[in-house]
């Protein structure tokens, strides 16, 4: 009570003071952000330097495994992930109307439903072969694929934990201890990888065997953390209730899924049609390559989108619109000064990204060929994520659902068909395509923010709250305590 006394007079004497009231913020950001940053790009470069050692290994294993982790792990995490986000909307909102004991409550229920969810989605991996091979891809690259894609489901299971896990962390600014964990997996990770591909010589069950291996260390660390009483408030035990009201929040996993998931397809898709056109080998590869160059970038903005997400939801349950409002603009402007320096970076080291993935210099040559294209879309992309984590706090995922559909699937989609393959810009071609997706994404989700009513959205936030509330045991026998 202290503190919440205090930091009220804090803002009130920063009223007037822009610069005190800008720093204050951006404290509060980052406090949620940095750690997030840490854990998703540390995380992600696991990925990367599986698929480095896996490159080195042969260029075929390389645009198998490229398939598997843009199009089957990009499908079934995007549908992960956009399905936990429903556990940052509420954890969220709960933690700033100080109902602690029901974050507890949401993590349970998020878990329930990514587990099932993602059990029903194992026959994409059973079946990667035969599905790369209906698709039209080469039957090497497909078998490849097939068998990389069955490492992939151990991992995809750590997902389900670690995702809500450090959405649940988060929402109450406790997850410096996930970026702890992710650092640790990627110290691990490296010499592991070393170790089973170089040293022992395991090839590919060596690569895919070490991410494995790392990626439940952070999860069995997690557990530690959560049952060891570090999150006394907001942790009380397996509770049954997490059962109950277990449809509206599917409702809201799924418009959640379905918003990621859109974004996350639309990439998974440009990789597919790359292996359609010349050289597939090297089209998919290096296409792949540029994707996840992008994507460690987005990992960083997936920082800012989870600190915009927590702010906004804390602030909506506490019922400031005002302050919504305030955090927006900081969160926008430090988004925004973020991409231009990846823009600069991705211009100066662009000719020499590729070498870095492949030894194949068409491989590197093609990437080359895409890094001016590459760093607008990495300058883009610093944007719209911060938009879709205000959506997110505010439990607007169908709204952005609807947007990145239009915007991805009836724009960026057929511009980037059209210039791959009726101008014969290939690989380029479909990258312009992404771009102006991505570009018209961006207006599109600056336009829906400036015209939403916070004052409206503070009043549903309370709804919803009130709605799902469950009783704590304290209250429950106060209020049959005849006294």
């Amino acid at each position: 009570m202290d503190e919440e006394i205090q930091e009220r007079l804090l803002n009130s004497g920063q009223e007037g003071d822009l610069k005190g009231r800008i720093c204050q913020e951006w404290k509060k950001i980052w406090r949620v952000a940095l750690p997030s940053v840490i854990s998703r790009v540390t995380s992600f470069s696991a990925i990367l330097v599986t698929q480095s050692f896996i490159g080195h290994i042969s260029s075929v294993d390389l645009a198998g495994y490229a398939l598997v982790q843009t199009l089957i792990v990009r499908f079934v995490n995007g549908i992960l992930l956009g399905m936990s986000s429903a556990t940052e909307t509420l954890c969220g909102q709960a933690f700033g109307a100080k109902q602690y004991h029901m974050m507890g409550i949401f993590l349970q229920r998020s878990w329930f439903v990514d587990l099932i969810t993602l059990t029903i989605l194992l026959p994409v991996f059973f079946f990667a072969t035969p599905i790369f091979k209906l698709l039209g891809e080469e039957e090497t690259i497909a078998k490849a694929a097939g068998y990389i894609s069955l490492w992939f489901i151990l991992f995809c299971y750590a997902l389900v934990f670690s995702l809500t896990i450090q959405m649940y962390l988060q929402a109450q600014q406790k997850n410096m201890v996930v970026a702890w964990l992710s650092v640790m997996q990627l110290v691990i990770h490296v010499p592991l990888s070393w170790l089973f591909v170089r040293v022992l010589d395991f090839g590919i069950a060596g690569a895919m065997g070490s991410l494995c291996v790392s990626s439940w260390l952070v999860v069995f660390g997690e557990f530690i953390y959560i049952f060891g009483g570090w999150c006394g408030d907001s942790w009380k035990g397996f509770n049954v209730a997490a059962l109950k009201d277990i449809f509206p929040v599917v409702k809201l996993s799924i418009s959640s899924g379905l918003m990621i998931c859109l974004e996350l397809w639309y990439y998974a898709i440009l990789v597919l049609v790359a292996g359609y056109m010349k050289n597939a080998e090297v089209s998919i590869s290096a296409f792949s390559v540029c994707i996840n160059i992008t994507g460690w970038e987005f990992m960083i903005c997936l920082g800012l989108l989870g600190a915009a997400c927590v702010r906004v939801a804390n602030e909506l349950g506490r019922g400031d619109a005002k302050a919504v409002r305030f955090s927006i603009k900081v969160l926008l402007s430090t988004s925004v000064a973020l991409g231009i320096l990846f823009w600069i970076l991705c211009l100066v080291f662009g000719k020499k990204i590729g070498y870095m993935f492949s030894n194949d210099e068409n491989v590197a040559q093609r990437v080359s060929d895409l890094s001016v294209l590459l760093a607008f879309s990495m300058l883009f992309n610093s944007i719209y994520p911060v938009f879709s984590g205000v959506a997110v706090g505010a439990g607007l995922q169908a709204t952005v659902a609807i947007i990145n559909g239009v915007c991805f699937y009836l724009i960026g989609l057929p511009v980037g068909l059209f210039l791959g393959y009726v101008t014969d810009l290939q690989v380029k071609g479909l990258w312009i395509g992404l771009l102006c997706g991505v570009t018209t994404l961006t207006l599109a989700l600056s336009f829906m923010m400036w015209r939403i009513s916070w004052d409206e959205e503070v009043l549903k936030a309370s709804a919803r709250l009130k709605r799902w509330y469950l009783k704590t045991p304290d209250e429950a026998n106060k209020a049959t305590d005849p006294a």
